[in-house]
């Protein structure tokens, strides 16, 4: 009988996807530690402008998965999820009376990994691996406090403000 290595992660790149970092990373620290069919669910009813290649991004991290590793997507949960700046495209408009007005196209990189949530089902002692290396297997407890979806939509939960 083969081992799993249960140190596999698998991933998924997006680079100079054309918005803001900023604004990706508000989808993304919406759908980190959440698992695969629970984030295609979000990122498909979220009204943000980024979840569509986020969505992209998530969907081909999990085809790797499952053709290149083998894994079974409904145990694939999203263990890291990060966004960094990219290139900046410089443009110049021309503007009223022969003057230009620089404009700005940010960029951004996404990285999604996913990992197998089935491995850490097994026994730990088949492994051979001590507790301290058993503690860095398991699942962080902090991603056990967001599961509730109405947790993260704040700004939904009391309408606006009203001053009288």
């Amino acid at each position: 009988m083969i081992m799993q290595n249960p140190y596999r992660e698998v991933y998924a790149l997006g680079q100079h996807i054309s918005m803001s970092a900023h604004k990706a990373r508000r989808v993304i620290d919406q759908i980190r530690g959440r698992s695969y069919e629970e984030t295609l669910m979000i990122l498909e009813l979220m009204p943000y402008r980024a979840c569509y290649p986020i969505y992209k991004l998530v969907y081909s991290a999990a085809a790797n998965a499952s053709h290149n590793m083998g894994f079974n997507q409904a145990s694939l949960v999203i263990s890291k999820a990060e966004v960094n700046e990219g290139t900046t495209f410089k443009k110049l408009k021309p503007r009223a009376r022969g003057r230009s007005y620089p404009i700005r196209r940010p960029t951004c990189h996404i990285r999604i990994v996913l990992q197998d949530t089935s491995l850490y089902d097994l026994n730990e002692d088949f492994y051979g691996l001590e507790e301290d290396q058993i503690f860095c297997l398991k699942k962080a407890e902090w991603k056990n406090k967001y599961n509730d979806m109405t947790y993260h939509n704040m700004y939904n939960s009391g309408g606006l403000w009203d001053k009288k």
